[in-house]
């Protein structure tokens, strides 16, 4: 960025050989210059202009007169296919860093999806700082510059477990429970060279840091079985240690990537089955997430939020995204038992807190037809926290409004971060307290 506040404008060669007209007039655009047909065109030769490497660079372009048209067909034969010489590999590395950053200012960067304004909830999620790292190695890196080795098990493979982690008023939310649940599934995955909890803590304090994120936020820890040394899915090639990432957003409880508390959500029933233990166990917290996000496209297809998934015998084991929990009209509150589920940390949460509110409550197996039949349904998750579920396949539920208990239950959790050993302090930044 220049001292005026401007961006410098850059001009990627392949965008202008692909496509000379719509590049030459974005540059144009941007500096300000009118933009004439006559650009596309030259009288062949040498030029004044050429420089002093036009005798090596220029032979082609001196016998041109003009930006050739491309066609969309393609002919392989017409291609410059070079091997790369070894020796050159050190100067690639040097130069490598400067030519990603330029590349980001490039028309068909900036021109590679929606805009930032239509893109991002909160805005300053287009600048975070985000944690990647094998053991010892860790760094906090530019969003749009951050990247994973595509050796890495969690590209080859899906090969990786998560966790999301909520931020409240200077409070990570049951980071305890989180990290152990994270580290348990290291464990039945079978990871070697892991990081050490203090490690992650570290990474997450640091994180959390640099983005000055003490209020609404929201991170999404990755661990995975780390970068091989070569492309396989035998694990004795992970020989590099497992690989953290950390990815932190501002992000509300309620928003466009979360749900509406108030007045609730609505699911269909999915026509795939949850994986059971015999196949792949959700106990894992595991990245293998296809199970979950076909479910998902059947919701969007639907209009609906998400998409209740059912077990092999027909019974409800949660959504593709969140566990769930239902009143029956004997005021129970009911969620299904977790053998085909992930019993998650805010369904455990919510059963403590229903104890502790003298909710009767009861975990076994149930029907899809119980749930159409109930009086209050809600799902639970730490990114969304408590959501009220009005209609299911197109039935409502209850009076079609949140429910008492939901309202009470939402509202015990909400006080959580105040109380004692809920919650783990994040320690003072050294530049303030952050944003809220």
């Amino acid at each position: 960025t220049r001292m005026d506040g401007m961006q410098p404008v850059v001009l990627d060669s392949d965008d202008l050989v692909s496509d000379p007209e719509g590049a030459l007039f974005w540059i144009c655009e941007r500096l300000s210059i009118p933009f004439h047909q006559s650009m596309l065109t030259w009288k062949s030769g040498k030029h004044k202009c050429d420089g002093p490497w036009a005798r090596w660079w220029y032979k082609n372009v001196h016998k041109s007169c003009g930006w050739e048209t491309s066609t969309k067909e393609y002919y392989p034969e017409t291609k410059k296919y070079r091997t790369m010489d070894p020796l050159l590999m050190p100067a690639l590395k040097a130069a490598f860093p400067a030519y990603s950053f330029l590349s980001q200012l490039t028309l068909s960067y900036l021109q590679r999806g929606p805009p930032v304004s239509k893109v991002y909830e909160d805005p300053r999620n287009e600048t975070l700082l985000v944690w990647i790292g094998a053991p010892g190695r860790g760094r906090l890196l530019p969003r749009d510059m951050a990247g994973v080795s595509p050796w890495d098990s969690s590209v080859q493979g899906g090969d990786a477990c998560w966790e999301g982690i909520r931020v409240y008023r200077g409070k990570i939310l049951s980071l305890d429970k989180h990290l152990r649940r994270l580290f348990r599934s290291a464990r039945a995955l079978g990871f070697e060279n892991v990081h050490t909890k203090e490690e992650v803590t570290e990474a997450i304090f640091r994180t959390l840091a640099a983005n000055g994120m003490r209020d609404h936020a929201h991170m999404r820890l990755t661990l995975t079985r780390g970068e091989k040394c070569t492309s396989s899915m035998n694990p004795k090639f992970n020989v590099y240690g497992t690989t953290l990432i950390i990815l932190p957003e501002w992000k509300p409880t309620e928003g466009a990537t979360t749900y509406d508390n108030t007045k609730g959500i609505a699911l269909i029933s999915a026509s795939q089955r949850r994986n059971p233990p015999a196949t792949c166990d959700s106990k894992i917290h595991h990245n293998n997430m296809i199970n979950n996000i076909l479910p998902k496209i059947q919701a969007n297809l639907a209009g609906v939020a998400d998409a209740i998934m059912l077990d092999m015998d027909g019974y409800v084991s949660e959504t593709n995204a969140t566990n769930i929990f239902m009143v029956d009209d004997e005021g129970v509150l009911l969620t299904p038992s977790a053998d085909h589920c992930l019993p998650g940390i805010t369904r455990a949460t919510v059963l403590e807190l229903a104890k502790e509110l003298g909710i009767p409550t009861e975990v076994r197996r149930i029907s899809l037809a119980e749930f159409h039949a109930a009086e209050e349904v809600f799902t639970t998750g730490t990114m969304g926290e408590l959501t009220p579920v009005t209609r299911i396949d197109g039935r409502v539920i209850g009076e079609g409004v949140r429910g008492e208990i939901t309202e009470r239950l939402q509202d015990a959790y909400k006080h959580l971060p105040e109380r004692p050993g809920w919650a783990t302090e994040i320690p003072k930044f050294e530049d303030g307290d952050g944003g809220n």
